[in-house]
């Protein structure tokens, strides 16, 4: 999403990557309490949180990720704040030298705003809160970067006088531990809120506590929706007594242990006693100081850190080896792993305990709720890979998609926590019917229904009095943008509504999906209503000139540069994913829409950058040529990512980036989620596993596998030849073992498989 083009190169800044290897190595045995060389690397070993950090000279069109310290879905995430973080900056940049906090953050994305967020940082002198002044160097020698423990030394190398800050995290809370060098003044300093921001902060050295809220939603604008309960609460912990506590305002300190305003924070000292250590717990929540009180209770009852370590790396460990590889590079490893890791980030939890505050309803209910769901990005392969690797979390993830319709009127399309109208179409329709067509049975399938046909079929608030612009602040929600004139035309009209070429094509396929929900709750006119509905994406095709085209309202047709959502008429042309046969037909027939693919790649059309090409390398699986799409997704993969802090092409994207990269290494790919049909392009590895959560054992091998031998020649399933280029989400979770041989020459396997066009 709002991506740029630019090729990262295959290695960069190589000399960090063995410092902190040998950094983790150091600290990982320390932790364990040896030094005893392990023969096997862990999965968390593998992975490299600084993928995706760097590259912030193109502004916001870079990955955007953080080296972040959390738990799989953790509700909030920790990591060293090198810049202060805002809408289109993240908090964390390779490129940067200074550090200015150590911040509990929500921000999914780097286009996409913090909310409720709370930054600690340790201080040697005098109280110094603005960032610019508080600062410390750092330098990424001195950093150990990992899922599960941060640490870093910052501060004047020349004077020895220089902190050494770690960092360990749960679900709601954060482990912090701060080492003063001798012969300094040892203070740790909260900010509550910044500037513009109105707060409460209070110190509390009896209880060794400072508490406080931060109300900011830096989203708040793109919606209409107010919300004057919100606040992210927090409670911080110190292990020792405080000798002195206060508060701030602005660049000041203030009288007394207790203040409400803008840009306030507090301070705690510890200037008693020999001990250089400072040790803070933090726990967070959206519901109350009280239950972030009682998330720190929960999840960090005892004062240890090196168990919480631990504990949160053997969770990593947990998931991430649910895939193990063969025949791998490590830096395919590397990236294969952080791949992983970034997309078990995503949705966020968002529930305490079995509750949850809404951003929908300004209410707190009781509940399991999920949020920063990218769907515009992920309904492509990130949702389908957690149905693979979280099946665990499915359920409660639909639950919270329909707790938002019932407590807002809609599903969201991005919550953050609350609508954000970013991005069109009405996606979340797509993973409803996922988990329905899956056998996901843990969520109220009339309610499911319900919410999916109002998005097909109630348009929004003012809906053909406004121009739906992205990103238009102050609106309503938009659901289905045009939907009124869409429900009579059969189309978007461009004359009428903004991105209407875009929202026309991608609004079919969510039809398709409402179709397949219609089906499910048996409603048979419902199915055979939307699956008609499902092919407008056909009024949209230009036959004389071979392109789909936005139409105005008197049907006549519109620039063919207007009408487009981060693309164009190149990006949109295969995008009804849901019918690619039926786009066979409507180009001419097999020749025709190869030669197509071909004029796309060749012609430097594809934007791997941006979500609506992801499965365009997987289409000549469906015009008879498999072989171009086995050498088109490995060249994808070797050019668009890498094991460097530019190693992401574009934003990551809450894990659709990195769900892309972990099918194509596995040699598949869900071209249309909902059919639960995954394409074959060929594995990248001699072999790899998904070790499934049910007990089961998918394989994958490849034999004679390598860069020289990309085609494959021939494929069982289970021993069993296989003839089409496909294998479905039963076969898989089923267990099993997906054979390939692999040669240097294009072969004819699969090339007589043909998929049938969609009919209502």
């Amino acid at each position: 999403m709002t991506k740029n083009t630019r090729m990262v190169p295959a290695r960069s800044h190589a000399a960090p990557w063995i410092r902190t290897a040998c950094l983790l190595f150091l600290a990982t045995a320390a932790m364990a309490g040896g030094t005893a060389v392990r023969a096997q690397p862990d999965p968390v070993d593998w992975v490299n949180p600084y993928i995706g950090t760097g590259g912030t000279e193109a502004g916001p069109e870079y990955a955007g990720t953080m080296p972040l310290v959390t738990t799989p879905f953790g509700m909030t995430n920790w990591t060293a704040q090198t810049r202060q973080n805002r809408i289109s900056v993240s908090s964390y940049a390779y490129e940067d030298q200074w550090i200015t906090g150590f911040i509990g953050t929500h921000q999914p994305a780097v286009w996409m705003g913090d909310y409720g967020y709370v930054t600690l940082m340790p201080e040697m002198g005098s109280l110094q809160p603005s960032p610019e002044y508080r600062r410390l160097r750092f330098s990424h020698a001195d950093e150990v970067v990992t899922p599960y423990y941060y640490s870093i030394r910052m501060g004047d190398v020349a004077t020895g006088k220089r902190i050494f800050a770690e960092m360990t995290a749960t679900d709601h809370a954060g482990y912090l531990r701060f080492t003063f060098p001798a012969g300094t003044k040892r203070s740790v300093l909260i900010e509550a809120t910044r500037a513009g921001t109105r707060g409460w902060v209070k110190a509390d050295a009896a209880r060794g506590e400072i508490v406080g809220y931060n109300p900011d939603r830096m989203d708040a604008h793109l919606s209409t929706i107010k919300l004057p309960n919100f606040r992210g609460y927090f409670v911080v912990r110190f292990r020792r007594a405080m000798s002195e506590a206060g508060v701030y305002q602005g660049p000041l300190s203030a009288p007394g242990t207790e203040i409400e305003g803008d840009n306030v924070g507090a301070f705690a000292r510890f200037d008693d006693g020999d001990d250089p250590v400072v040790e803070a717990q933090v726990g967070t929540s959206f519901i109350s100081i009280e239950q972030a009180r009682a998330n720190l209770d929960a999840e960090l009852p005892r004062w240890d850190f090196e168990a919480t370590v631990a504990a949160l790396k053997a969770t990593w460990n947990g998931k991430l080896g649910q895939i193990t590889v063969d025949g791998a590079s490590d830096d395919q490893r590397r990236i294969l792993y952080t791949g992983l890791y970034h997309a078990l980030l995503y949705p966020k939890l968002f529930s305490e305990q079995g509750r949850y505050y809404s951003g929908f309803d300004d209410k707190v209910h009781a509940g399991e709720a999920y949020t920063a769901f990218s769907i515009w990005d992920t309904f492509r392969a990130e949702n389908s890979l957690l149905t693979l690797i979280a099946p665990e979390r499915i359920d409660g993830m639909v639950r919270a998609l329909l707790q938002d319709y019932q407590e807002g009127g809609y599903m969201p399309k991005w919550p953050n926590p609350s609508y954000t109208n970013i991005m069109i179409g009405t996606h979340a329709d797509s993973l409803v019917a996922e988990a329905v067509a899956k056998g996901f049975k843990g969520f109220d399938l009339k309610l499911a229904y319900a919410a999916v046909l109002k998005d097909a079929t109630v348009p929004p608030e003012g809906d053909t009095t406004r121009r739906w612009l992205d990103r238009e602040p102050g609106v309503p929600y938009e659901a289905r943008a045009g939907l009124t004139w869409s429900s009579t035309l059969g189309y978007i009209p461009a004359d009428k509504v903004s991105e209407s070429a875009s929202s026309t094509l991608e609004e079919a396929y969510d039809d398709h999906a409402v179709a397949l929900v219609a089906k499910a709750a048996g409603d048979e006119a419902g199915y055979r209503r939307f699956t008609a509905r499902a092919l407008g994406y056909k009024t949209l095709f230009n036959s004389a000139r071979g392109f789909m085209q936005a139409r105005n309202l008197d049907g006549s047709w519109a620039s063919p540069q207007e009408g487009w959502t981060e693309g164009d008429q190149w990006v949109y042309l295969f995008s009804a994913l849901h019918d690619i046969p039926g786009t066979i037909r409507l180009l001419g027939g097999e020749a025709a829409f190869n030669a197509k693919l071909d004029e796309h790649f060749a012609g430097g059309h594809n934007r791997h950058d941006n979500e609506p090409s992801h499965h365009y390398s997987y289409l000549y699986d469906f015009g008879g040529q498999p072989w171009k799409t086995q050498a088109r997704v490995r060249q994808i993969a070797r050019d668009a990512y890498s094991n460097t802090p530019t190693g992401v092409l574009g934003n990551e994207d809450c894990g659709q980036m990195s769900a892309w990269y972990i099918f194509a290494a596995l040699g598949f790919y869900p071209v249309n989620p909902v059919s639960k049909d995954y394409m074959i392009g060929g594995p990248l590895y001699a072999g790899a596993t998904l070790n499934l959560p049910n007990g089961k054992r998918f394989s994958v091998k490849a034999a004679n596998n390598s860069e020289a031998n990309p085609y494959i020649q021939s494929a069982t399933l289970n021993g069993k030849r296989l003839d089409a280029p496909l294998v479905t989400y039963e076969q898989i979770v089923a267990g099993g073992e997906l054979a390939f041989v692999m040669g240097p020459k294009p072969s004819r396997w699969a090339a007589g498989w043909r998929g049938r066009p969609l009919a209502p």
